[in-house]
């Protein structure tokens, strides 16, 4: 019996680990480029999406995956991003793994 309920509790816990580990997150942005700071290894951009959220992106060589990824935006684009995103006092942040579209 205590088999049987050591067994079922692992049980549980696999399934537990194993289905938090699947759930995604939504971590992309999409929206027009307001502005861009230049940094040391990239730059930061400023994204308002089209429910007036806006987002500070930061976008690196490094980031991105190297060069042959690597995009400058320009003020005025349409853009579509994918990355890691948190949230500090009153300013929505991503750190950008992948520009996915440009318009």
């Amino acid at each position: 019996m205590k088999n049987l309920i050591k067994i079922s509790f692992l049980f549980v816990l696999m399934t537990f680990v194993i289905s938090c580990a699947t759930m995604k997150e939504n971590n992309s942005v999409s929206g027009k480029v307001d502005s861009i700071e230049s940094g040391k290894d990239g730059y930061t951009a400023k994204i308002t999406t089209a429910a007036k959220e806006v987002y500070f992106a930061t976008i690196s060589i490094v980031n991105v995956g190297g060069p042959q990824n690597y995009k400058q935006l320009k003020i005025g684009d349409e853009v579509s991003l994918k990355g890691e995103k948190w949230k500090t006092n009153d300013e929505n942040h991503i750190k950008v793994s992948e520009i996915v579209s440009v318009k």
